[in-house]
């Protein structure tokens, strides 16, 4: 799996500065390209999380809007692609990175999430110790849904389903069923480790569930588009979700050895699996958050 370095340190950046980072940067450099995935499915890239598009005779559809100050280069984007209306956002979760520019084309557009999204942007959060306030009015999903929901558009039908316990408590996954394309959200950074948002209702047992739930269910030609990182095959995503299995692994046999994380830091136990590290997540941090995982009490029921 390729992975493009620089654009994996935007999309730390990004996450880890939430809006301080859109205000501070100077994203009048950051160039906001759409690639076609399969059938009327496109990824723009930039910085922050993959948005997927769908576009054709009944308008156009987003999975995740980034930053606000990019809106303007998402638009001109997507008129490249085809001009046509915006007609749905939708947010995989609540991540800054993902909603930025909520209320912008919420003015415009209907934005669709889980309720947890709607729940989280309502209230404010705290994601890296940086506080993001309570989200404006046209930042806010106006439908939103439980479990799952489907939009026919475009020829086909888009389904939003809900993973609890995942990357956060917010998470859904986008499939594409005509045009064999899924959008991962923030359940897939390929090629590196992941982050996952334990202080946001995420876990890493749910997390590695989920993808392989997904990956369970879909046809073996299917293009994966992930939150961060290039669009993948299937087969791309089977095999980092079994890096992962194996990372759990190596830390839980280290634990059950009596060892401390420090010591299965200075011993380096993800040796193997160093070229996962990014700026973003290195091997030192993904142990810190495996070790959290592993020792955490039971949690209730999945919401």
């Amino acid at each position: 799996m390729h992975v493009r370095s620089g654009a994996i340190v935007v999309a730390a950046l990004a996450l880890v500065q939430g809006s301080a980072f859109a205000q501070q940067q100077d994203l009048s450099k950051v160039e906001v390209k759409a690639s076609k995935v399969a059938g009327s499915i496109y990824v723009l890239t930039g910085s922050g999380g993959n948005i997927g598009v769908s576009a054709g005779p009944d308008g156009i559809l987003i999975i995740d809007d980034q930053f606000a100050p990019l809106a303007p280069k998402i638009k001109a984007a997507l008129k490249g692609v085809v001009d046509a209306p915006l007609r749905f956002v939708v947010n995989t979760h609540f991540h800054f990175d993902h909603t930025g520019s909520n209320e912008i084309f919420g003015k415009e557009a209907t934005i669709v999430a889980h309720e947890n999204v709607r729940n989280r942007l309502k209230a404010g959060s705290t994601v890296f110790k940086v506080v993001s306030p309570p989200a404006p009015v046209s930042a806010l999903p106006v439908i939103t849904f439980k479990d799952q929901v489907s939009i026919h558009f475009n020829g086909e039908e888009i389904r939003a389903v809900h993973f609890p316990r995942g990357h956060t408590d917010t998470d859904s996954v986008i499939f594409f069923t005509g045009s064999k394309v899924v959008h991962m959200g923030d359940h897939y950074f390929a090629g590196t480790f992941p982050f996952v948002d334990m202080d946001s209702g995420g876990t890493v047992a749910g997390f590695l569930a989920n993808i392989e739930k997904v990956a369970s269910e879909l046809p073996a030609d299917t293009k994966v588009i992930p939150g961060h990182g290039p669009v993948t095959s299937l087969a791309d995503l089977k095999s980092w979700v079994q890096a992962l299995k194996e990372t759990r692994a190596a830390v839980q046999a280290g634990l059950d050895k009596g060892k401390t994380p420090d010591q299965l830091k200075k011993e380096k136990a993800l040796a193997k699996w160093n070229k996962m590290a990014s700026p973003f997540v290195s091997a030192d941090f993904w142990i810190d958050t495996l070790v959290r995982d592993i020792q955490a009490p039971a949690a209730g029921p999945a919401k």
